[in-house]
Order: structure tokens, then C-alpha cells, then sequence
């Protein structure tokens, strides 16, 4: 990725914790990077290939103008978040916001928040056995696109797979998405459990029968366990209702643990 650079942009506003700055303002000085590929736009010397940096520098005014915040981390997140939803071709940005003399009764010269946002390549795996078992998904896969920090939404087709760990229950239809989100693990677990949610889920036998499930497979090369999420999913190696679908999408896609391709888990498990 290329770099496009905006250096300490001042902007009077009001933001803060306290009532006073809210009512009288002060200045805020902001700086981003811009990560996109700026290959084809340097090239054709044409600006509808790369972003025109004087209106990101009027959103971004406009944002710190036209809001009060409490805090400079919030100001910070709506301008990473504003770029990255207006405009598709900046795959990351960090964004540093400072706020001179700040009122904590010390000289200083600022305080300052700087944060890093970008668009997540992320793989989930959906399946359902039960009811309407096409409509849950697809109500699933509708819902989850109907978010705006997700986007490029690509399906594989379905599959009927006969039942995994708990054998005596119907079939299931299975399929994978990818796309690209702006949302943290643990934000897309809740947009994940959601979907099930809308599914009216139960969770009465582990592996027994569903309306819906909805697992996150892949998030970029993360490598994530807690209480919540693993991630990848700690199963998916062994499951071919998972990697089938995955490798229409991608069969390159990488298990960062096993550092194996989906196609060549999916060939290993078709061998044993």
C-alpha cells in the first residue's frame, strides 16, 4: 500500500470533558495517512483513480467541527470511520488528533490520541438444519450485509452435508461469505450472534440441531483465543461442510496456525 500524508490540519472547536471547553473551543490540530494503492492514479495522472486529499481535509473539518466529543479517542474514531465508509479505494488509515495546552493545571505543549483503522478480510460459515433452513441463511447473510462496516460481501453456493459430532438429526445446508469489515473480533461476534439471534437460535445440545449457526472461520491472519472467540475456529481443519465452501471462495485462504491453504486441508481430510 501507498501512503498519502495529511500534516497538522488546525481546526477550532470544542471538545473536552469539562462544560468550559465545550462553550468557548480551542484548537485541535489533525494528521492522517491515507493507505491505498496509488499505482494506477500515477500512471494516467488522473485524480478519480486516488483520493482528492482537500476533500478529506473538508470532511474531517467538517466532522470536528460540526460535533462535540468528550474525548479526542471519539474524534479520532469518527474520522477514521467517515474516510474508510466514504471512500472505497483507502484500505487503512491512522489518524492523530492533538489538543494543545490542554487544561490539566501542568505547561505542556499537547496531549494527543493516535489510533490505526482498516477494512479486515474475514471468512464465516454459516448452516442450518432446521425449518426453512435456505431462508435462515440467507436472512443471515442479508442482515450481516445490511451492516455498513461490512462490504464486498462474496457467497459460496450451498451444500447439504449430513450432520457433524451429534449424528441422529437432519441434514444441513452449509455455505461460506467472505468480506471485508470494519468491525473488531469481538464486534463481529456480536453482529454474528445477532443473526442467530433473528434466527430465534437455541442452544440446548452442543453440535444438536439449529436454525442457524454462524461462526467466524478466518479474520485476517489472526491468531485470537479467550473466553468468547478462537480464532481461526479451532474445528474448521476437520470439517468439510467448512473448507468445501471456503475453497470455492478462496482456496488459497491461509490457516494461520497450521499455515495450510483451504485446499490442501481440504484434500488432506478427503484422504484420511
Amino acid at each position: 500500500m501507498d501512503t498519502i500524508k495529511i500534516n497538522n490540519l488546525e481546526i477550532f472547536s470544542n471538545h473536552g470533558v469539562f462544560k468550559e471547553e465545550n462553550i468557548l473551543g480551542q484548537k485541535f490540530i489533525v494528521s492522517a495517512e491515507l493507505k491505498l494503492d496509488t499505482r494506477a492514479a500515477g500512471n494516467s495522472d488522473d485524480l478519480e483513480l486516488s483520493v482528492n486529499y482537500a476533500e478529506i481535509c473538508l470532511l474531517i473539518k467538517d466532522i470536528t467541527e460540526n460535533n462535540t466529543y468528550s474525548l479526542i479517542e471519539t474524534l479520532a474514531e469518527k474520522i477514521c470511520e467517515s474516510v474508510l465508509l466514504n471512500y472505497s479505494s483507502v484500505e487503512e488509515i491512522k489518524v492523530e488528533v492533538k489538543k494543545p495546552w490542554a487544561p490539566i493545571m501542568l505547561p505542556l505543549e499537547d496531549v494527543s490520541v493516535s489510533i490505526r483503522r482498516k477494512w479486515h478480510t474475514v471468512y464465516l460459515s454459516l448452516g442450518s438444519n432446521m425449518g426453512d433452513r435456505e431462508k435462515y441463511i440467507t436472512d443471515a447473510l442479508s442482515f450481516i450485509a445490511s451492516d455498513k462496516r461490512c462490504k464486498d460481501i462474496k457467497n459460496s453456493g450451498m451444500i447439504e452435508t449430513a450432520p457433524y459430532g451429534v449424528t441422529d438429526q437432519a441434514p444441513f445446508l452449509n455455505c461460506c461469505t467472505e468480506l471485508k469489515t470494519l468491525c473488531y473480533p469481538h464486534e463481529l461476534h456480536e453482529l454474528t450472534s445477532k443473526a442467530e439471534e433473528n434466527a430465534a437460535r437455541e442452544r440446548k445440545i452442543r453440535w444438536g440441531p439449529r436454525t442457524l449457526d454462524v461462526d467466524i472461520i478466518l479474520y485476517d491472519d489472526l491468531i485470537l483465543h479467550d473466553k468468547t472467540l478462537t480464532i481461526p475456529h479451532i474445528d474448521m481443519h476437520n470439517r468439510e461442510f467448512v473448507l468445501e465452501p471456503l475453497v470455492e471462495l478462496n482456496p488459497y485462504a491461509i490457516h494461520p496456525v497450521l499455515q495450510k491453504s483451504a485446499l490442501s486441508m481440504l484434500q488432506e481430510l478427503k484422504n484420511k
